[in-house]
């Protein structure tokens, strides 16, 4: 009885060793099948976020205190509004933080005190953005930096 337990199990072509070869092919093709789906879902407006730049005049200003004027916009050179712009010191220092909201012309109007230290000729003012609540924008890219340069 053992032989022909045994020698069915021979006979059988459907051996044991084809199955891996058929789990990688379904692996495959199935972390193939997902990639295309998540690029579509990626398309769908709903679920896409745009990001923001800031774009600060002037772009070169000096020490002191004075008023920047931030362009919060989308790629397409569209204003946001009720975007929180936020500067902060960089190379060149300020106390604390300084913020303004974007208006209805995407325009926020930060005051900015910037100094540089002893022997410091020039330095940069970081600014963020916080898009408006509720949007589907974003700032994960560096804005642009504002030089001050010492008179």
């Amino acid at each position: 009885m053992p032989e022909t337990h045994a020698g069915s199990f021979l006979a059988d072509r459907r051996a044991i060793e084809g199955l891996p070869v058929r789990l990688v092919i379904a692996l495959v093709v199935g972390v193939a099948s997902l990639s295309v789906m998540m690029g579509m879902i990626g398309d769908i407006d709903g679920l896409s976020s745009t990001e923001v730049d800031a774009q600060p005049q002037p772009e070169v200003t000096s020490p002191g205190s004075q008023t920047l004027d931030v362009a919060v916009v989308d790629p397409e050179g569209n204003r946001v509004s009720d975007a929180t712009v936020i500067v902060r010191g960089g190379s060149a220092r300020l106390d604390g933080l300084a913020t303004a909201k974007s208006g209805e012309d995407g325009i926020a109007s930060v005051d900015v005190s910037p100094k540089l230290g002893p022997n410091q000729l020039d330095g940069t003012l970081s600014i963020d953005v916080k898009p408006p609540a509720g949007s589907d924008f974003v700032d994960d890219r560096s804005n642009t930096e504002v030089l001050v340069v010492s008179e």
